[in-house]
């Protein structure tokens, strides 16, 4: 059990977090989901997982307030290795609702702001630095949050869904040239560079190595090969789909949903049909393997035309997300 800790506002005892703390972060986490609605649930073995990638120092880049036995908020910070453009930390952070309101948000804030900025020193100072916070759009606390933080909202964020069960037609032909394949080891680094040419102009890209494409990507709980598709170019992956499912999700909501979690087109290869393709591939299979519904999350500003791509393809907004951002300056 990890031990440095000291006394927060409030009198809460703080201090980083610890694999043995899965089952109390388990409880925050779902107190918070039931007021905050987000859409977006988490089981232990999802929370196990976030705590064993190896590119978070828990000692570091974490922090837990307790009341006694009882978690009352987290925040962590993630170090963006690989960026490219701009070096924006992703912060993550919640306070049990009983407890908000009452100063642990700005607490928390400030913690990564501290971490974030300290990180940044330490090796991003040749790009410019950002601080994130994300969330439900709407949601009066995080705007208040937010505001009084200094935070401005700088990207919006649509989740998407597309029920399997209307028949709706599943169409969309393999580009001339192209093989269309199902996703198989063979063709890991291969699918990992080729992501790493298709979002090299998206906003907010950070260049996957191999250890965090096996982390989040290939080695994730949530990854579903047999309804992952690539299409090939001889043997290069030129575009490819990368498919989800979050068991935490299954649970709280009854129904099974293939979540599409990267579907990208190298740029020598865009526009000549091979999202539509994947897509249509994917959503055959997944309607095979009993699944429910599929779902995306899409940056309204994306440079592809995504957002109105997937409209046609009879994706609808079911849900929206906001992030924020605050400028970074080295801590002197």
């Amino acid at each position: 059990m990890n031990t440095t800790s000291h006394i927060a506002p409030g009198g809460f005892l703080t201090r980083p977090m610890d694999k043995a703390d899965v089952t109390a972060w388990l409880d925050l986490r779902g107190d918070a989901e039931r007021v905050d609605r987000t859409g977006h649930h988490v089981d232990a073995d999802d929370l196990a997982e976030e705590l064993e990638n190896p590119k978070l120092d828990l000692e570091r880049d974490t922090l837990t307030l307790w009341d006694g036995a009882r978690m009352v908020a987290y925040a962590l910070v993630y170090t963006p290795d690989g960026a490219v453009d701009a070096a924006r930390f992703r912060g993550d952070a919640a306070v049990r609702p009983e407890w908000r309101r009452q100063g642990l948000g700005r607490h928390l804030v400030a913690w990564m702001d501290s971490r974030a900025r300290a990180l940044y020193a330490e090796g991003f100072t040749h790009l410019p630095g950002e601080l994130l916070i994300s969330g439900k759009s709407g949601d009066a606390n995080l705007e208040a949050l937010a505001a009084n933080a200094s935070f401005t909202a700088c990207r919006w964020w649509f989740e998407m869904t597309h029920p399997l069960n209307t028949g709706r037609p599943m169409t969309g032909g393999v580009p001339q040239g192209l093989r269309l394949v199902p996703f198989e080891p063979a063709y890991d680094e291969a699918t990992r560079l080729a992501h790493n040419d298709a979002f090299r102009d998206h906003w907010d890209f950070t260049e996957m190595d191999g250890t965090d494409w096996r982390t989040w990507v290939v080695g994730a709980r949530s990854f579903r090969p047999a309804l992952s598709r690539l299409l090939l170019d001889g043997d290069e992956v030129v575009a490819y789909l990368i498919a989800e499912e979050y068991d935490a999700d299954t649970a709280a909501d009854g129904t099974r949903d293939c979540h599409i979690g990267y579907l990208a087109t190298r740029r020598s290869h865009r526009g000549r049909g091979a999202a539509p393709a994947l897509m249509a591939a994917t959503l055959d299979a997944a309607l095979t393997h009993g699944y429910d519904s599929a779902s995306l999350t899409v940056d309204t500003a994306n440079p592809s035309g995504a957002l109105g791509l997937y409209e046609r393809l009879g994706f609808t907004t079911h849900r929206e997300y906001v992030t924020y951002a605050r400028p970074l300056e080295a801590r002197r």
